[in-house]
């Protein structure tokens, strides 16, 4: 594999991971705020 095509893959890999961090950061944000919701309620 030549190092263009290793650079390509690695950025890609970046991508998906920062994707996947910001989903994972929406979901728990949204577990604390019905948290929060449930127990004032």
């Amino acid at each position: 594999m030549s190092p263009e095509e290793e650079r390509v893959i690695r950025a890609r890999q970046g991508g998906r991971a920062k994707v996947m961090a910001l989903l994972l950061g929406a979901f728990v944000l949204l577990v604390f705020a019905i948290s929060i919701v449930k127990m004032t309620h």
